[in-house]
């Protein structure tokens, strides 16, 4: 028989919720993840698990999943698509598998942007419990095999136990049991967007986890100690979305209140028919006055995306490229931090389509401003 407690850890458990849920008799649980969670599939596993565990008790679900996104921009987003709907009593996250494929050689900013998200929670509510989500990709099997822990995971799992927080390894889980022999890869599992048969895997393990951390009697909720000082001070726990209207247009931009693309490619649903700042001429400038550590842009990166240079506070430019491996057939929702680990005080952010390296058709699409700072004045630009 399998012993399944050697895939979670329990830390400080889930006794607040816990007591939400049977006292109560209401809940707030919030799934915040990428494609995997936003499918049809765990997370409604889970969900009827848990109406089934508290028969009386009336749940709001918060279904926070957005395809391709990893915890850089769930740290920005977080105010907006999760705290906006209330207080949280159990937070779900996940973002081990698009922090792989998105910002594969960046642990700081795998770390900054899981604490963010987990620092932010608590600052607004400290009863909030968490549970943190390993899921399975090729990449990780194989780190698995060279007696490896994955560096996502291993970044976020600092998080986990710097806040006490359950975490599960269902990577580490799928590993162990297919080199068991249970189950394969490519038959049963088949990619990292699972088959069914991964799905039911990964609702199983949250639910053992559930199971294992309500196995005793029930306790008063109590509410979690919060660092006194983050793990990493540059992490974006003042991550905020901030208003297009707060950039000042130079020249070459325009404020758009329903973005469409005018190139065959495919979109994502939220990067499309919505206000966005668009740049389509090389030489293209904007500003942004912000207060705080970090600011970047959360972009539809579709087909002809320009390079873009930027200066912070008058410094040098720095040259960010917007396409990625994807961008020739999707307007790929894409995050790019442009000023990081800045003094926690106003800054002036020049974004600038290069003039050089950038065809004449070149396009940049800003669907979202991502500050890292809590609002402290008007911004009013010279």
């Amino acid at each position: 028989m399998c012993d399944w407690s050697k895939f979670f850890d329990l830390r400080g458990g889930l006794a607040n919720c816990r007591a939400r849920f049977e006292q109560a008799r209401c809940g707030r649980v919030a799934f915040l993840g990428g494609s995997i969670t936003q499918s049809e599939g765990w997370r409604n596993l889970v969900m009827d698990s848990l109406r089934a565990r508290f028969p009386e008790t009336q749940f709001d679900f918060v279904a926070a999943g957005i395809g391709s996104l990893g915890s850089v921009p769930h740290a920005f987003r977080l105010e907006s698509d999760v705290l906006s709907k209330g207080d949280i009593d159990l937070l779900i996250v996940e973002a081990a598998v698009n922090d792989t494929v998105n910002i594969p050689n960046d642990p700081d900013r795998m770390r900054r942007g899981m604490e963010g998200i987990v620092r932010h929670v608590r600052m607004a509510n400290p009863l909030t419990d968490v549970i943190h989500l390993h899921f399975a990709m090729p990449e990780h099997l194989a780190d698995y095999q060279e007696g490896r822990v994955p560096k996502a995971i291993a970044e976020h799992e600092r998080i986990a136990e710097a806040y006490g927080n359950p975490s599960l390894h269902l990577s580490r889980e799928v590993f162990e049991r297919i080199r068991a022999g249970e189950f394969t890869w490519d038959r049963d599992f088949q990619d990292l967007h699972p088959s069914p048969f991964g799905h039911a895997l990964y609702a199983a393990g949250v639910n053992r986890l559930l199971e294992a951390a309500w196995s005793g009697t029930g306790t008063m909720a109590a509410p979690h100690a919060l660092p006194i000082s983050p793990t990493d001070s540059a992490s974006y726990f003042h991550g905020r979305f901030a208003p297009l209207e707060e950039a000042r247009i130079v020249q070459g931009f325009q404020l758009v209140q329903r973005w469409i693309p005018d190139l065959p490619a495919k979109t994502r649903p939220g990067f499309v028919d919505v206000p966005a700042l668009v740049a389509s001429c090389p030489g293209a400038e904007l500003r942004l006055l912000f207060h705080g550590t970090a600011a970047g842009i959360l972009i539809a990166s579709g087909p002809k995306t320009g390079v873009l240079d930027v200066s912070c506070d008058g410094g040098p430019l720095r040259r960010f490229e917007t396409a990625t491996a994807w961008s020739q057939d999707l307007y790929l929702p894409w995050t790019l931090i442009l000023a990081d680990d800045l003094p926690d005080a106003p800054h002036d952010l020049l974004l600038r389509l290069d003039r050089k390296y950038n065809p004449p058709a070149a396009t940049l699409v800003i669907c979202r401003i991502l500050i890292n700072g809590v609002p402290a004045f008007s911004p009013k630009l010279a």
